[in-house]
């Protein structure tokens, strides 16, 4: 939690990962918790769960931004999920690929839109 709200520089694929495998991790424990602690009631609403998923809104997107950064992209990149099905195959792609090892800029469109075409690519085969 040293960068809880850094969204410049970058942040290699196991740091991503393992942000987003304890954070799972601990969704569901929270989650579990509150149906052991509340489980005489009909709602299926997770509090616990909820306030951490508030709580940590703000660092997984910068991790997620940081990660494009690595990889290449713009933050913006972040906005594709917002569309359904596709675009949350398209993030995962972006966010899963290799980082960008080249001495130019990691925001260089052309370097981007390789990356980009290469993954849609990968994706249709």
């Amino acid at each position: 939690m040293r960068k809880y709200a850094v969204f410049s520089g970058r942040a290699r694929r196991q740091e991503y990962w393992m942000f987003v495998l304890f954070n799972v991790i601990i969704t569901v424990v929270l989650t579990m918790i509150e149906g052991i602690a509340d489980s005489d009631s009909e709602g299926s609403r997770s509090t616990f769960a909820t306030l951490y998923g508030l709580a940590v809104l703000i660092p997984s997107l910068a991790v997620g931004v940081r990660r494009l950064h690595d990889t290449g992209r713009s933050g913006w990149w972040m906005l594709i999920g917002v569309i359904p099905i596709i675009g949350a195959i398209v993030l995962l792609i972006s966010l899963s690929n290799s980082a960008m090892l080249s001495s130019r800029s990691a925001f260089s469109l052309h370097a981007s839109n390789t990356l980009f075409n290469n993954s849609i690519a990968c994706f249709l085969c």
